[in-house]
């Protein structure tokens, strides 16, 4: 008896197709799982960052920030050190609950990560405006200084995950 027969490419077919479905259902199940995962990431440091604008630390910690940037500078002619880190401290724990709020409502959501994204490009323009960021010793750019430069190297990746965030509420919202 030939065993050709269980080697025909017709009798691996169902095969074939199953572990395709099965790997395209792994892949979904893991592409959602890190959806989850940059939503909930994104909320947590938004929560945490934000509730940390309404100590004095983190009022003189972003105040250099803030002092050399073009767009905010303004502010602490309006604003006392304290009274703005706290304004964005509102701000972005608002965002975060904006974002978190994807099971109730996308829209929500996608206002959320909008701001986000919008908030994060700010915070990079921080990197062309805030002195020492490039590292004078290492011989200027592309060499990042530790504080300010790599601390606002991570934007970059909030960034992604916020307009990453968007683009999937927009999906849902168009989709309906």
């Amino acid at each position: 008896m030939s065993t050709t027969f269980l080697q025909t490419p017709t009798s691996r077919q169902p095969l074939n197709r199953l572990i395709g479905r099965l790997q395209k259902s792994a892949a979904h199940a893991v592409e959602a799982a890190g959806t989850y995962a940059i939503r909930y990431g994104l909320v947590l440091v938004l929560l945490w960052i934000g509730g940390m604008k309404f100590t004095a630390y983190e009022a003189e910690g972003i105040s250099g920030f803030v002092t050399h940037s073009p767009l905010m500078s303004w502010a602490y002619s309006v604003f006392s050190v304290r009274g703005f880190a706290a304004m964005l401290g509102v701000t972005e724990i608002a965002v975060a609950l904006l974002i978190g709020a994807r099971p109730i409502s996308a829209r929500a959501s996608l206002v959320g990560s909008g701001l986000a994204v919008g908030m994060f490009l700010t915070t990079l323009s921080f990197l062309l405006t805030t002195p020492g960021v490039w590292e004078a010793s290492a011989g200027g750019f592309p060499a990042l200084s530790v504080v300010p430069g790599q601390f606002l190297l991570k934007d970059f990746a909030l960034f992604g995950a916020s307009l990453r965030l968007f683009a999937v509420d927009w999906r849902a919202i168009a989709a309906k």
